[in-house]
């Protein structure tokens, strides 16, 4: 889907139809903490992107203002609607009995090979667009190729509205003058290193031998050597496995203060709790709490219980226990904690 959760509101919403909208935490005039969800294609032209800081797309938002361009507009995340909207569509795809894999609450694949043609894989993506747009007013993109990895890309090839086709004889040069970081698993740090060798399209990723990247990259390295060159034997996987349920919250102000980091800690895990009671899971077994300091560094604890629970007083107890020597330590104070569920059943 394009820009979902902003093409909802904006559909929802007619006065906010063509002006520039971000979905996420309240900005507080540059002072907010928390990111971007969603924006839409005109705040986009700012520089604004989902996972930015909200207060860096406040200033952003600000500088086209002084530009003479209008001003973003911030609204906080509306999930009910968004999840109603998404089970909607996923309900279109899902009219014929082929494999379909949920990958997200606005993306998903399907597998087409039982059409026997592209040709007729297009006529059907290009009905299922237009139903979508039909029933909901919204507009998704859809890439058709041999794979999960070239349909993908693909996908994202021509937003919003899109609908790209690679043959698989086409894919391996259809990737070859993208940057590499358009190659799932790649992300900011590996690809910076490869940009200190001059390596910064997936053409000169492929100068690398298979060998090479193993020693660099050790397993994933073997699996890279394959996808750029638009090889990618993932299945289509029909049930979409829930493999966790979390919650963060980042804080106004940095605090080392024990009641209020306890309180706030306890408050999260009865959110994860609430949404863990009502997804249909009975048990959980691993838990795991994340620490954001003052100064941006990120760590994880984590503690796998010898038998599985479904105890709200053991998440939070344990929560607790794993907060408590660096409460003890007085180290740096903490920007953000975080409570996630593993392993449910």
């Amino acid at each position: 889907m394009d820009a979902f959760f902003a093409a909802i509101e904006e559909r929802d919403h007619e006065w906010l139809q063509g002006k520039p909208l971000v979905v996420g935490a309240d900005p507080k005039e540059g002072k907010g903490r928390g990111v971007v969800s969603t924006a839409n294609y005109k705040a986009r032209e700012y520089g604004i992107r989902s996972a930015l800081p909200i207060s860096t797309a406040w200033r952003f938002s600000e500088a086209a203002k002084k530009q003479g361009k209008p001003p973003a507009i911030f609204l906080s995340a509306n999930f009910t609607s968004y999840e109603e909207t998404s089970d909607r569509i996923m309900s279109l795809i899902r009219t014929d009995e082929r494999p379909i894999e949920e990958s997200s609450i606005d993306e998903a694949y399907f597998d087409l090979s039982d059409l026997g043609s592209y040709e007729r894989a297009i006529e059907l993506c290009k009905d299922l667009k237009t139903e979508i747009l039909k029933r909901e007013k919204l507009t998704c993109s859809i890439g058709i190729g041999p794979n999960k990895l070239i349909a993908k890309i693909a996908s994202d090839f021509k937003k919003p509205d899109g609908l790209t086709i690679v043959r698989e004889e086409e894919a391996e040069e259809f990737l070859s003058a993208l940057p590499i970081r358009k190659i799932p698993g790649i992300g900011p740090k590996t690809e910076a290193d490869f940009s200190r060798q001059n390596i910064k399209i997936v053409r000169d990723l492929k100068k690398f031998p298979k060998e090479k990247l193993h020693a660099l990259l050790g397993k994933w390295g073997l699996e890279l050597y394959e996808k750029i060159r638009g090889r990618d034997k993932t299945p289509v996987v029909e049930e979409y496995e829930v493999k966790s349920i979390g919650e963060q919250e980042t804080f106004e102000k940095d605090s080392q203060d024990a009641p209020f980091l306890f309180e706030r800690l306890g408050e999260l895990s009865q959110n994860v709790f609430g949404r863990f009671s009502s997804s249909g899971f009975e048990l959980f077994r691993t838990i795991v709490l994340t620490i954001r300091f003052s100064d941006f560094t990120t760590i994880s604890r984590s503690k796998t219980l010898s038998e599985s629970t479904g105890s709200f007083k053991r998440l939070k107890f344990e929560a607790i226990t794993m907060l408590t020597p660096f409460l003890e330590k007085k180290g740096q104070p903490i920007r953000l904690l975080g409570v996630r569920i593993e392993k449910l059943s």
